[in-house]
């Protein structure tokens, strides 16, 4: 049975100030305020899983339980066709710490190169978990479907934004309006699924 999110506040569990951003974008219009690990101070959990589910909801339950607030988390990535799916959940671990975005779009890229591919397309894909500290949970899935480019483009996105035009588009993430930008991307299609169950 699905359970509606109350107003009130709600954890954020990352500490991506990018992630931080948008989730406030979404969620506050709803009448819900957006409290990040960061400003929480929250210890960042291992991503132990092997999916963007599984690791959604590891974070989201550390959240709720060291808060006793309802939290969502949102574990996402790029997952380039030709690499098998790869960076995956390993999208943001592949710009290192301290992470560097610009190392891991040239990995990307270099790659790319090295199996001398054509095919371009890719996908960003975003799981947004919602747990409560009674151990309900919810968990909705997005995505959005592109081709990536080179040399990157753009200072509006953050992450892999870029490198990546959507399906019908000319300009990358990276340069696209931020307001477009949460119309479209994998976090709103799975934010549009998670407000039709929760917050309707």
């Amino acid at each position: 049975m699905t359970r509606k999110l109350g107003k009130g506040r709600l954890v954020a569990a990352t500490h991506n100030k990018g992630k931080v951003r948008e989730l406030k974008d979404l969620f506050e219009p709803a009448g819900l305020e957006v409290v990040s690990a960061i400003d929480l101070d929250l210890a960042e959990p291992e991503e132990t899983e092997m999916t963007f589910t599984g690791n959604a909801l590891l974070k989201a339950r550390a959240a709720a339980e060291a808060t006793g607030a309802p939290a969502l988390s949102d574990d996402s990535g790029l997952a380039v066709e030709a690499l098998g799916g790869m960076p995956g959940i390993y999208s943001a671990r592949w710009a290192g710490e301290p992470r560097d975005f610009m190392k891991a779009m040239e990995k990307v890229e270099t790659e790319l190169a090295e199996i001398g591919t054509d095919n371009r397309r890719a996908k960003f894909v975003c799981a947004l978990a919602v747990v409560w500290p009674d151990g309900h949970e919810e968990v909705f899935e997005g995505e959005v479907h592109g081709e990536l480019v080179w040399p990157p483009r753009g200072e509006k996105g953050f992450g892999y934004d870029p490198m990546f035009v959507a399906d019908g588009e000319s300009v990358t993430f990276g340069e696209m309006d931020p307001a477009k930008k949460h119309g479209m991307s994998h976090r709103a299609d799975a934010f549009t699924k998670l407000k039709a169950a929760l917050l309707s």
